[in-house]
């Protein structure tokens, strides 16, 4: 039991938001017998309700079940830290401007680590006037694809989704230096300086 909720992160939570025992337990339909017997280690709260437990104290998951409330002290993300996360069942997208917890289709998504690219997965990027022209001589073929283009400077994230059996040629607005990112759904994430 020592992963689950403990009384003492419900009772300190739970003050936090200046709810009495009675509050919370309106709010949860349960009575404040129940409230009282989670707080004092001499009961649990039904797996059911630890939703709606967070929920109701205005807490992540994670939060309730570590029974500190995480206070976000970064007033500014860089861009530039930028974490990509594809989920490997339903090829889902994230975009992270720092480390995160990202989970999809049931399952925990590590950070993607980008390479410099091989000579198949080489990208051609030509800037004509004020735009980037980036293409990729790639298949692009249901079962072997690239499945994104992103263009990250210090003040910008721009992606561009790719699908099977299209051509892949994508326009940026040139915004100076940054960083290219493309995505093969067999042999993972490149990037290049431009």
């Amino acid at each position: 039991m020592n992963n689950y909720i403990t009384g003492a992160a419900i009772r300190a939570l739970r003050e936090k938001k200046r709810l009495t025992q009675h509050q919370l337990a309106e709010k949860l339909c349960v009575s404040d017998k129940a409230i009282s017997k989670w707080e004092t280690g001499k009961g649990f709260p039904d797996i059911s309700l630890i939703e709606p437990l967070a929920n109701t104290l205005q807490v992540s998951l994670p939060e309730l079940l570590s029974g500190e409330q995480i206070i976000n002290t970064n007033r500014s993300a860089n861009i530039l830290k930028s974490n990509l996360y594809v989920c490997p069942i339903c090829g889902n997208i994230f975009h992270s401007t720092g480390s995160a917890m990202i989970s999809c289709c049931g399952v925990t998504l590590p950070a993607l680590e980008a390479e410099q690219a091989d000579e198949e997965h080489e990208i051609k990027c030509e800037k004509i006037e004020d735009e980037f022209f980036i293409s990729i001589q790639h298949p692009m073929t249901k079962e072997h694809y690239i499945s994104f283009v992103v263009y990250c400077t210090g003040e910008r994230f721009e992606s561009v989704k790719l699908y099977p059996e299209s051509s892949i040629e994508v326009r940026f607005f040139s915004r100076g230096h940054g960083t290219l990112y493309w995505y093969c759904n067999h042999h993972g994430l490149f990037k290049k300086r431009i």
